[in-house]
């Protein structure tokens, strides 16, 4: 696929992503430029997604490596194989095969097992690496993952420098759980995603669940976007607004009262203090 703009906006619209003309500008950008992508916002509202459409767009595989706390370079990076090579020690245990033979055998590359990281560099073609949730993971690691950017390149001592073949496409996603490092972000080209207003939530869910009423649709949309402004603990995701509509196409509900909300509310919230917190949005619904 030859990068354009024009190309990029038609990829996007391929794989059924709706956004907005800036979007798909910074997207552009950071291909054509071959920088890391920093997508922040807030949780749910398609960073992940886009990292996912990313690849299809350009129809290659995408890496997932899932940050947490704790995440160290090892899960991240390669393993050896310890299991595999403990066996290959026992086969030769007996032939009295010299140590630097066996050496070069039980640390090669069939012994290696590779974690998302190495998976991205070593890939014979480019991929899309999305390094999701990354202000979960620590300081440290995130200097770790600096370094691996910077040139593309791993260290295994027992077998050098691996170099990419083919520079993935990177994208890291952040909820703003901690700040992240200005060395990092110096790195990247950066994104803010934000929840789309209502006449774009509109869009997704025509787009998405083509069988709902219109009218309803614009119900659906406008709700969601009051519940988002209350002080919540967590905002109802783009995807959980799909399902709730799906929800509503399914128990037959063409009119967005308090009863109909009430019955299939935990849809969009999972947590009692939030529905609390909505329910005299839900009381100033027409009954």
């Amino acid at each position: 696929m030859e990068i354009t703009p024009e190309a990029v906006h038609e990829g996007l619209a391929r794989a059924r992503y709706i956004t907005t003309a800036r979007v798909e500008t910074v997207l552009y950008l950071a291909l054509v430029l071959e920088k890391p992508l920093l997508v922040e916002g807030p949780a749910g509202a398609g960073k992940t997604e886009l990292a996912k459409v990313v690849a299809a767009m350009l129809a290659t595989e995408l890496i997932r490596l899932q940050c947490y706390e704790g995440l160290d370079d090892a899960h991240a990076l390669y393993e050896w194989n310890y299991q595999k090579q403990l066996l290959r020690l026992q086969v030769d245990r007996d032939k009295e095969t010299p140590w630097e033979e066996l050496a070069s055998h039980i640390f090669s590359r069939d012994y290696l097992l590779e974690r998302p990281l190495l998976r991205a560099i070593v890939a014979p073609h480019r991929v899309v690496l999305l390094i999701d949730e990354v202000d979960k993971a620590d300081e440290e690691f995130e200097a770790f993952l600096l370094e691996v950017l910077s040139d593309y390149q791993v260290s295994v001592p027992e077998l050098g420098t691996i170099r990419a073949v083919e520079r993935p496409v990177v994208i890291l996603t952040s909820n703003q759980r901690r700040e992240l490092s200005e060395a990092l972000k110096r790195r990247c080209l950066h994104l803010f995603l934000e929840f789309p207003g209502v006449e774009k939530e509109r869009e997704i869910i025509a787009l998405k669940v083509p069988d709902l009423d219109e009218r309803l649709r614009a119900k659906v949309a406008e709700f969601v976007a009051g519940l988002r402004r209350l002080d919540l603990r967590k905002a109802p995701s783009i995807a959980e607004t799909l399902d709730w509509a799906r929800a509503l196409l399914a128990l037959g509900i063409r009119e967005l009262d308090a009863d109909a909300v009430r019955r299939t509310l935990s849809v969009l919230l999972k947590h009692e203090e939030d529905v609390r917190k909505a329910a005299p949005k839900i009381a100033a619904l027409r009954r």
